[in-house]
């Protein structure tokens, strides 16, 4: 049982991390916390493609001199792909800041059921 634990550790950790993110999200009415919580699950999400496209004993995947054989090296893949990933998590993140901000200063506040209360309003 603990050798499964330790060999699946970063699956588990990025669930562990996906359960967090999505709570904060489901339960916080903050938006500011709700983007935190989506960052969180970002990261679990990363954590898992990169962890997955891992091999134990093998190296980067850069050619060295009369080193062809490709079983030596890693999947470049899955980190490629977690690379993209992250750059377009912080382009969103970034955006839902910006976008927070415009909100706390139109409507002075950023919970959610204030928001929606006073969008109401607004829009009788």
């Amino acid at each position: 049982m603990l050798e499964a634990v330790v060999q699946n550790r970063f699956a588990i950790a990025s669930v562990i991390l996906f359960g967090i993110g999505l709570l904060n999200m489901m339960i916080r009415q903050n938006l500011l916390k709700k983007v935190i919580g989506f960052s969180i699950m970002d990261s679990a999400v990363f954590l898992l493609l990169a962890s997955l496209g891992y091999i134990e004993g093998h190296g980067a995947p850069i050619v060295g001199e009369g080193a062809a054989d490709a079983s030596l090296y890693i999947n470049p893949i899955p980190s490629g792909l977690v690379l993209t990933g992250i750059v377009v998590s912080v382009s969103v993140t970034a955006f839902s800041l910006a976008l927070i901000q415009r909100i706390c200063r139109h409507y002075g506040t950023i919970e959610l059921d204030e928001l929606l209360e006073r969008a109401k309003k607004e829009e009788d």
